[in-house]
């Protein structure tokens, strides 16, 4: 077990991930690392698109953006209940960025634009290359994981500290220029110098123990990159894949602990685009183990990073369901009842009257087989919300919408 000074620190950099940014429905993930670690072949992998992977450091010039259906045995339970002709999952989009280098907040690389694709983002897949292959250059001539994490966090925070320094300059240009009117407040002074404190130690923003008020000065200054949720994907070989061993493991997970946090996802492009090419995925994974000598199941990495990639978002789905249509809505965690209606058709907002609510678990505990409402009725697990309900991510929901008129 981590210690609890760790423990607590890392809570407190999980809730500022989420609170910095931006509020919205249709966040997305970007997949960042240095060149030729394996991001276009996984981004192809996770959104089943042909995006060029050769063996070149610039070979993805301007992102490329897709969505992957999020996997969810809820959903899918749904689904196999009603048997409707429409079923839509939620998604989580995704852009590949363009490979980093060294010296990227200085423009090698053209990396002043790949670090602008970044800051259009809201959170990051950093992908981290292993895996030996000689066939697959790398852009700093050997394998070294820890190097490469700090050749990437290390430009992040440089461009996050230009970016500081023009919102100061910005802020003191506006001082000058109000002839004494107005001046820097102390939140924003605060804020400033802990984020030049950080910055400079090519510390991530994310790790600062920043009030309300100055979260709210960071969102509405400056545009940064190292406030956004990280989920660490590390590209390892198809054998240490599947025997779960990796010499670098343990260094890259205490290395992520000192340096902002983050959860990390062991993977490996080999087996999965083994798994991907197979005709039957069941019986190539039992194949797969079998001939390793493995006794535990084998399973793609695929949904966990999917799964992870969303929370980590601050993103939560909701359901509705019926006869015509089982569907999955994706909503910002802490959304209201009229906010999530919105999401469905931008006017149910407006004419929101109530919900009719129930969990997904109070359903599957009290549905009796029936692909109706009756037994949760009777069970007392249906629910009547209002306008200030907070949707909880599960919840199957019915809205009520009453007459909507028309502006003249």
């Amino acid at each position: 077990m981590p210690p609890k000074v760790a423990a607590t620190k890392k809570t407190v950099e999980e809730e500022n991930a989420v609170r910095f940014g931006r509020v919205k429905n249709n966040l997305r993930m970007g997949v960042v690392g240095l060149p030729n670690v394996g991001k276009s072949s996984l981004f192809n992998l996770l959104t089943l698109q042909n995006v060029p992977a050769e063996n070149y450091p610039f070979n993805t010039i301007e992102p490329n953006e897709a969505r992957c259906a999020l996997p969810d045995e809820r959903f899918e339970f749904l689904c196999d209940l009603w048997k409707p002709p429409s079923t839509i999952p939620s998604y989580l989009m995704v852009t590949d960025i363009a490979g980093l280098i060294k010296g990227a907040a200085e423009g090698a690389g053209l990396g002043n634009a790949f670090l602008s694709h970044i800051q259009a983002v809201d959170g990051i897949f950093h992908c981290v290359r292993v895996f030996e292959n000689n066939d697959v250059i790398h852009v700093e001539d050997s394998i070294d994981p820890i190097r490469d994490l700090e050749i990437i966090q290390s430009e992040l925070c440089k461009k996050d500290m230009e970016i500081l320094k023009k919102a100061v300059a910005a802020e003191e240009l506006a001082v000058k220029k109000s002839g004494g009117k107005f001046k820097l407040s102390p939140t924003f002074l605060s804020m400033t110098e802990k984020l030049k404190n950080l910055l400079e130690k090519d510390v991530p923003a994310r790790s600062g123990d920043f009030s309300t008020s100055e979260i709210e000065l960071i969102n509405e200054k400056m545009s940064l990159i190292t406030t956004k949720p990280v989920v660490y994907l590390v590209n390892l070989t198809k054998a240490d894949y599947i025997r779960k061993k990796n010499k670098w493991l343990a260094k890259i997970h205490a290395w992520i602990q000192k340096h902002g946090g983050g959860v990390l996802i062991p993977f490996s492009v080999e087996f999965e685009q083994e798994l991907s090419d197979s005709a039957d995925k069941e019986i190539h994974l039992k194949e797969t183990a079998a001939a390793a000598g493995v006794d535990g199941p084998l399973t793609s990495a695929l949904p966990k990073m999917i799964v992870t990639g969303y929370r980590n978002l601050n993103l939560v789905n909701f359901f509705t369901a019926g006869d015509k249509e089982v569907r999955s809505w994706t909503v910002y965690g802490g959304a209201l009842a009229p906010d999530a209606a919105s999401v469905i058709h931008s006017d149910f907002g407006k004419g929101f009257i109530k919900a009719e609510v129930v969990s997904f678990a109070d359903f599957k505990e009290t549905y009796g087989g029936q692909k109706s409402m009756a037994n949760v009725k009777a069970a007392g697990k249906y629910r009547i919300e209002g306008k200030s309900y907070v949707v909880q991510d599960g919840d199957i929901i019915h809205f009520q919408i009453g007459t909507i008129t028309s502006k003249k």
